[in-house]
């Protein structure tokens, strides 16, 4: 077994991700990982968490200041980065210390990563009005991690078992998206998926089908003009590099294509053209994969679930399959030559 560990980090201390970390260990469905697991996160609200599935749950110290958390007859090492107090949390209601907490589990966890001290972050959901309410200035987890990775721009694919999307534009008011875009943008984007399937994913030659904005791809330019504009370019562009990327397709055909194996991922340009198939086929199982940055890090593709926590009622199914691909990535890059062939 490699001994570095994937490092999930708590997320909201109020919301499902304590109970969803210990209910996956619990389901039996990470024995076979292959790869140490180390959580960032609180002792005692890991400890509430377990005991909602198994009441004679136990915390122990461990070695270098950690803790140990035995779940029936299997254990989880924490890291504590906070001690905050389980009675006085309340469900869906993160304060100032939760939001501190939040960001310390983030930034720990990457620091560990860029030094090699762990082979892979896999992130539990977050409340970003509270990280804001600490006084840290980010809008999520991609953006935090991006600038504690000093990487201008990463890529947020979205991904299950049978499609995988990636966004151009993410969290944008839909009329704000044409001015958004961009041939570099689209270009680039193009670029960090090739580049990250290679070296992360084991794929030789990514198949990319990117998407146009319109419908119909314009149709000769009745309903607009970015595909010539602006994508077009940067597809032409992307293949004189070597990449095989193809386009602009039509988002309303090109899915049954993608889901069938033709391609590897889908490049689209705004957060509902891809994550509406996704979440159609992989509701419970999606994982979030920041591509860019130089570790891996994947994630479940939810929020805090605030009326589920403490219930016990959440699927880990989302979190299980965050763990096992980050288990399955590589963490160093291979061989990323372009085969100049045309594809």
């Amino acid at each position: 077994m490699d001994q570095k560990p994937i490092i999930i980090t708590m997320g909201d201390p109020t919301g499902v991700g304590p109970e969803l970390i210990c209910k996956a260990l619990h389901s039996g469905a990470l024995d076979q990982l292959g790869k140490p697991l180390l959580v960032a996160g609180d002792p005692h609200v890991m400890l509430q968490a377990a005991q909602i599935f198994a009441p004679a749950a136990e915390l122990n110290t461990a070695d270098n200041g950690r803790f140990r958390l035995g779940i029936g007859h299997r254990a989880l090492t924490i890291h504590p980065l906070s001690h905050l107090n389980p009675q006085t949390l309340r469900y869906g209601q993160p304060d100032r210390a939760c939001g501190r907490a939040m960001a310390d589990y983030i930034e720990w966890a990457a620091d560990r990563c860029l030094t090699d001290e762990a082979t892979a972050l896999v992130t539990c959901p977050i409340n970003k009005a509270a990280i804001n309410a600490a006084g840290i200035a980010f809008p999520g987890h991609t953006e935090l991690l991006a600038e504690r990775c000093s990487v201008p721009k990463v890529v947020m694919m979205l991904a299950g078992s049978t499609l995988k999307v990636c966004l151009v534009t993410t969290h944008l008011a839909l009329q704000q998206v044409p001015q958004a875009l961009s041939t570099a943008e689209i270009l680039e984007t193009i670029r960090i998926v090739d580049r990250t399937l290679r070296s992360q994913f084991g794929i030789k030659k990514p198949r990319l089908a990117v998407l146009s904005l319109n419908p119909h791809a314009g149709e000769s330019g009745l309903f607009g003009d970015e595909e010539p504009r602006l994508i077009i370019p940067a597809i032409e562009a992307a293949v004189t590099e070597g990449i095989c990327a193809s386009g602009p397709h039509s988002a309303d055909t090109l899915f049954y294509f993608a889901v069938r194996g033709d391609y590897d991922a889908v490049i689209c340009m705004y957060h509902d053209q891809g994550l509406i198939p996704l979440k159609l086929l992989h509701f419970e199982d999606g994982i979030n994969v920041t591509l860019g940055l130089p570790i891996i890090r994947t994630s479940v593709d939810h929020g805090t679930a605030y009326d589920l926590a403490g219930t016990g009622a959440a699927n880990p199914q989302s979190l299980i399959a965050a763990i096992t691909t980050a288990a399955q990535m590589r963490s160093h890059p291979v061989n990323t030559t372009f085969d100049k062939e045309s594809p």
